[in-house]
């Protein structure tokens, strides 16, 4: 690879589209257009990147993007769809130990603003959130640090949100599923991405009802067995 630095615009743009492709992070999409267009990576050459040339370039390695999430992601390595404006984090609530009796911890991965809109391998940040039946609360942003060349990205980020019950995601692949499965957590993979607050009042309602065995049993409820169960949202 070229020791030759990116520009600011490049590295957004870069950072965007590799937030749209499951289990692809900004280094390794940068080894993939570097074999697509070569050097110097500009954002005159990833103007001119074609969809077809990118997949060529990987190799196999974008197969577990659909068509839609491709196409996202070549439009923002082609500068187009998004702003350099950020959109503004939630605010957080303070929480200690003890104070919402019967509730379960949740983590959601985001790139922007309340939304869970992030792939697991991926995504800016976890929302963190305290659910109960009565009261909801997000506790607290979770940054993901970068991961170094010999670390395993899937279990750093597992283990990142460890002390969660459940992994709410836009996307997840296989090995990183068994990976956050291994630490503990229950991932749900939604349909399409949404406001986490919109998704965590509709947790609310399952605790306040008839919750599967698992759930109850990390409630503090007494089911006779713990299952694994699987919510498409």
């Amino acid at each position: 690879m070229s020791g030759a630095p990116l520009s600011e615009q490049v590295a957004l743009r870069v950072g965007l589209a590799a937030r749209e492709l499951p289990d692809v992070d900004a280094s390794l999409l940068l080894k993939i257009l570097l074999q697509a267009i070569g050097t110097p990576l500009t954002a005159a050459r990833l103007s001119k990147l074609r969809k077809a040339r990118l997949l060529g370039a990987a190799n196999g390695l974008l197969d577990q993007a659909s068509d839609e999430q491709l196409s996202r992601a070549v439009n923002f390595l082609k500068g187009r769809g998004f702003e350099l404006e950020a959109e503004p984090v939630p605010d957080v609530v303070d929480y200690n130990a003890g104070d919402m009796p019967g509730s379960i911890r949740i983590a959601c991965t985001s790139n922007s603003g309340d939304r869970i809109d992030g792939h697991f391998g991926s995504c800016a940040r976890f929302l963190i959130y305290q659910v109960s039946a009565e009261e909801v609360r997000l506790i607290e942003l979770r940054d993901v640090p970068a991961a170094g060349p010999d670390d395993d990205k899937n279990k750093l980020r597992a283990d990142l949100i460890a002390d969660c019950h459940v992994l709410c995601t836009a996307s997840i692949g296989g090995p990183a599923t068994a990976k956050v499965v291994r630490a503990g957590l229950h991932p749900m993979k939604l349909a399409q991405p949404r406001p986490a607050p919109e998704l965590m009042a509709e947790l609310q309602v399952v605790l306040s009802g008839s919750p599967p065995p698992w759930l109850a049993k990390i409630m503090g409820e007494d089911p006779q067995s713990r299952v694994r169960f699987a919510v498409e949202a």
